[in-house]
Protein backbone atom coordinates (compact mmCIF):
# COMPACT_ATOMS: atom_id res chain seq x y z
CA UNK A 1 0.00 0.00 0.00
CA UNK A 2 1.06 3.06 -0.61
CA UNK A 3 2.92 5.07 2.00
CA UNK A 4 2.65 8.82 0.97
CA UNK A 5 -1.20 9.34 2.20
CA UNK A 6 -2.41 9.41 5.63
CA UNK A 7 -4.21 6.02 7.16
CA UNK A 8 -7.59 7.82 7.01
CA UNK A 9 -7.48 8.70 3.80
CA UNK A 10 -10.23 6.53 1.92
CA UNK A 11 -9.35 4.20 -0.74
CA UNK A 12 -11.87 3.08 -3.14
CA UNK A 13 -14.69 5.17 -1.79
CA UNK A 14 -18.18 4.78 -2.57
CA UNK A 15 -18.78 8.23 -3.41
CA UNK A 16 -15.35 8.41 -6.26
CA UNK A 17 -17.30 8.75 -9.26
CA UNK A 18 -19.69 12.19 -7.84
CA UNK A 19 -16.06 13.32 -6.68
CA UNK A 20 -14.48 12.80 -10.31
CA UNK A 21 -17.21 14.27 -11.88
CA UNK A 22 -16.92 17.48 -9.25
CA UNK A 23 -13.47 17.64 -10.33
CA UNK A 24 -14.24 17.39 -14.23
CA UNK A 25 -16.77 20.12 -13.84
CA UNK A 26 -14.46 22.32 -12.27
CA UNK A 27 -12.00 21.77 -14.91
CA UNK A 28 -14.25 22.17 -17.31
CA UNK A 29 -15.45 25.61 -16.08
CA UNK A 30 -11.62 26.69 -15.83
CA UNK A 31 -11.73 25.88 -19.71
CA UNK A 32 -14.51 27.84 -20.27
CA UNK A 33 -13.86 30.90 -18.36
CA UNK A 34 -10.27 30.79 -19.75
CA UNK A 35 -11.18 30.77 -23.23
CA UNK A 36 -14.15 33.71 -22.61
CA UNK A 37 -11.62 35.59 -20.45
CA UNK A 38 -8.63 35.03 -23.33
CA UNK A 39 -11.36 36.57 -26.06
CA UNK A 40 -12.96 39.65 -23.98
CA UNK A 41 -9.36 40.94 -22.35
CA UNK A 42 -7.89 40.53 -25.68
CA UNK A 43 -6.55 43.86 -26.66
CA UNK A 44 -6.31 45.06 -22.66
CA UNK A 45 -3.32 45.03 -20.48
CA UNK A 46 -1.36 41.54 -19.82
CA UNK A 47 -1.79 42.08 -16.15
CA UNK A 48 -3.66 43.97 -13.96
CA UNK A 49 -7.04 45.79 -13.33
CA UNK A 50 -8.70 45.93 -16.54
CA UNK A 51 -12.80 46.00 -15.60
CA UNK A 52 -13.20 42.85 -18.09
CA UNK A 53 -15.98 40.77 -16.47
CA UNK A 54 -15.82 37.35 -17.55
CA UNK A 55 -18.80 35.15 -16.46
CA UNK A 56 -19.25 37.50 -13.26
CA UNK A 57 -15.79 38.06 -12.68
CA UNK A 58 -12.90 40.32 -13.47
CA UNK A 59 -10.26 39.24 -15.28
CA UNK A 60 -7.22 40.03 -17.47
CA UNK A 61 -5.28 37.87 -19.94
CA UNK A 62 -2.80 36.72 -17.25
CA UNK A 63 -5.26 34.83 -15.14
CA UNK A 64 -7.39 33.82 -18.34
CA UNK A 65 -4.43 31.77 -19.77
CA UNK A 66 -3.85 30.17 -16.16
CA UNK A 67 -6.98 29.56 -15.70
CA UNK A 68 -6.89 27.59 -19.31
CA UNK A 69 -3.89 26.00 -18.23
CA UNK A 70 -5.28 24.24 -15.17
CA UNK A 71 -8.60 23.64 -16.42
CA UNK A 72 -7.03 21.50 -19.53
CA UNK A 73 -4.75 19.77 -17.00
CA UNK A 74 -7.22 19.08 -14.00
CA UNK A 75 -9.90 17.67 -17.49
CA UNK A 76 -7.01 15.38 -19.03
CA UNK A 77 -5.67 14.50 -15.67
CA UNK A 78 -9.51 13.27 -14.84
CA UNK A 79 -10.25 11.40 -17.85
CA UNK A 80 -6.87 9.65 -17.63
CA UNK A 81 -7.75 8.56 -14.19
CA UNK A 82 -5.27 6.13 -12.45
CA UNK A 83 -5.04 8.66 -9.52
CA UNK A 84 -3.67 11.40 -11.79
CA UNK A 85 -6.89 13.24 -10.95
CA UNK A 86 -5.82 12.70 -7.30
CA UNK A 87 -2.27 14.41 -7.34
CA UNK A 88 -3.51 16.80 -10.39
CA UNK A 89 -6.51 18.23 -7.46
CA UNK A 90 -4.37 18.45 -4.47
CA UNK A 91 -1.66 20.00 -6.13
CA UNK A 92 -3.61 21.90 -8.26
CA UNK A 93 -6.01 22.71 -5.62
CA UNK A 94 -3.61 24.06 -3.17
CA UNK A 95 -2.27 26.63 -5.85
CA UNK A 96 -5.46 27.95 -6.95
CA UNK A 97 -5.91 28.49 -3.08
CA UNK A 98 -2.19 30.19 -2.75
CA UNK A 99 -3.48 32.42 -5.74
CA UNK A 100 -6.68 33.10 -4.70
CA UNK A 101 -4.58 34.26 -0.71
CA UNK A 102 -2.38 36.34 -2.70
CA UNK A 103 -4.95 38.09 -4.73
CA UNK A 104 -7.30 38.43 -1.45
CA UNK A 105 -3.80 40.21 0.04
CA UNK A 106 -3.41 42.78 -2.69
CA UNK A 107 -6.98 43.07 -3.84
CA UNK A 108 -6.79 46.68 -3.93
CA UNK A 109 -3.72 47.82 -4.63
CA UNK A 110 -1.01 47.86 -7.74
CA UNK A 111 0.00 44.20 -6.93
CA UNK A 112 -3.25 42.86 -8.10
CA UNK A 113 -1.42 41.12 -10.98
CA UNK A 114 -4.68 38.74 -11.80
CA UNK A 115 -6.60 41.72 -12.40
CA UNK A 116 -9.33 39.71 -9.32
CA UNK A 117 -12.71 41.00 -7.88
CA UNK A 118 -13.89 39.81 -4.68
CA UNK A 119 -16.02 37.68 -6.74
CA UNK A 120 -12.85 35.96 -8.31
CA UNK A 121 -11.76 35.54 -5.18
CA UNK A 122 -14.21 33.65 -3.83
CA UNK A 123 -14.56 31.56 -7.16
CA UNK A 124 -10.69 30.76 -6.74
CA UNK A 125 -11.50 29.52 -3.34
CA UNK A 126 -14.80 27.61 -4.02
CA UNK A 127 -13.04 25.78 -7.35
CA UNK A 128 -9.43 25.18 -4.83
CA UNK A 129 -11.56 23.23 -2.01
CA UNK A 130 -13.71 21.24 -4.89
CA UNK A 131 -10.04 19.94 -6.54
CA UNK A 132 -8.71 18.82 -2.90
CA UNK A 133 -11.81 17.66 -2.04
CA UNK A 134 -12.09 15.27 -4.53
CA UNK A 135 -8.60 14.37 -4.43
CA UNK A 136 -9.24 12.97 -0.57
CA UNK A 137 -11.67 10.93 -1.81
CA UNK A 138 -10.79 9.88 -5.20
CA UNK A 139 -8.27 7.41 -4.84
CA UNK A 140 -8.19 4.04 -6.11
CA UNK A 141 -6.20 0.94 -5.74
CA UNK A 142 -6.60 -3.05 -5.94
CA UNK A 143 -8.92 -4.41 -3.49
CA UNK A 144 -6.00 -6.76 -2.36
CA UNK A 145 -4.27 -3.37 -1.21
CA UNK A 146 -6.82 -1.24 -0.27
CA UNK A 147 -7.60 -2.64 3.57
CA UNK A 148 -10.50 -3.62 5.27
CA UNK A 149 -13.10 -0.43 5.49
CA UNK A 150 -12.94 1.49 9.00
CA UNK A 151 -15.90 -0.92 10.33
CA UNK A 152 -13.96 -3.84 10.11
CA UNK A 153 -10.86 -2.60 11.62
CA UNK A 154 -13.13 -1.72 14.73
CA UNK A 155 -14.62 -4.82 14.78
CA UNK A 156 -18.06 -3.75 13.73
CA UNK A 157 -20.05 -4.97 11.31
CA UNK A 158 -19.79 -3.34 7.37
Amino acid sequence: METDTMAHTPVNHPLRPLYRALSLIAGAYLVVFGVIGMIQTSGESFTGVTGVRVLGQESNMLWSILALIVGIVVVAAGAMGRNLDVAAGKYLGWTLLVIGSYELATNRTDANLFGFSMATVVVTYLVGLILILSSLYGKVAPQSQAGAPRQVREGRPA
